[in-house]
């Protein structure tokens, strides 16, 4: 079995995941500045508004290919512009939803995801009540459509909010159905195959992390 959050892709095989995590930060920062008209930046600014080290800013940022004007900075166009490609926002990710019940529904209505190049193109459930219908334009099949949409719709990524008992079941079902790519939003860790990408977003984790911190704040 492969090991978890594990990627095929060779760039961001080189690439720190905590680069990774920290891009989409730079990405949203600059996306502001451009909504401001600011047309350069540098990393003593990025630094201190994001309250990230100017060195580390440096490093993660050589990662683009790109260099920054001696007193003047980086392009802020052109910095925006090539860090959406670079992590793969300006591509189109056809997806599919495994379970539209509350969480499965709230990212199918999501139309925010499509600025970052995920496109949610079928829900999948096994609720006869929702099966036909649609969720924000999406239509909702029955599981056994599964393959068949997956091939005619172009599907690589498979987005999982099942109940915690069926997920593992689930999962394998898109590995069978030809998915390259899982998002798991369920509190349990699945085991997928070499060469399927797996990436694992447990909300009760944050919960945990969020309360323990609290909770230490008076002590």
């Amino acid at each position: 079995m492969a090991n978890q959050d594990k990627t095929t892709n060779r760039q961001q095989d080189i690439l720190p995941e905590p680069t990774l995590r920290r891009l989409p930060w730079y990405l949203a920062y600059l996306t502001t500045l451009h909504a401001q008209n600011v047309e350069y930046v540098s990393t003593t600014r990025i630094a201190e508004d994001l309250k990230v080290a100017p060195s580390q800013i440096a490093k993660d940022l050589s990662f683009l290919g790109l260099r920054g004007k001696t007193r003047i900075g980086y392009s802020v166009d052109e910095l925006e512009d090539t860090l959406r490609r670079f992590l793969g926002f300006a591509q189109r990710h056809n997806a599919v939803m495994l379970g539209v019940g509350s969480l499965g529904a709230a990212l199918m209505a999501d139309s925010g995801l499509q600025r970052y190049g995920l496109n949610i193109v079928a829900g999948i459930d096994i609720n006869k009540g929702i099966i036909g219908t649609q969720i924000n334009g999406v239509p909702v099949y029955s599981p056994s459509a599964l393959s068949e949409l997956v091939g005619k719709l172009k599907v690589t990524i498979g987005i999982i909010a099942v109940p915690v008992e069926c997920a593992q079941d689930v999962a394998d079902g898109l590995v069978e159905a030809g998915i390259k790519a899982i998002w798991n939003f369920t509190p349990t860790r699945i085991a997928v195959p070499d060469g399927v990408v797996i990436t694992n977003t447990s909300i009760y984790s944050h919960l945990a992390v969020m309360y323990n911190r609290l909770s230490n704040l008076g002590q």
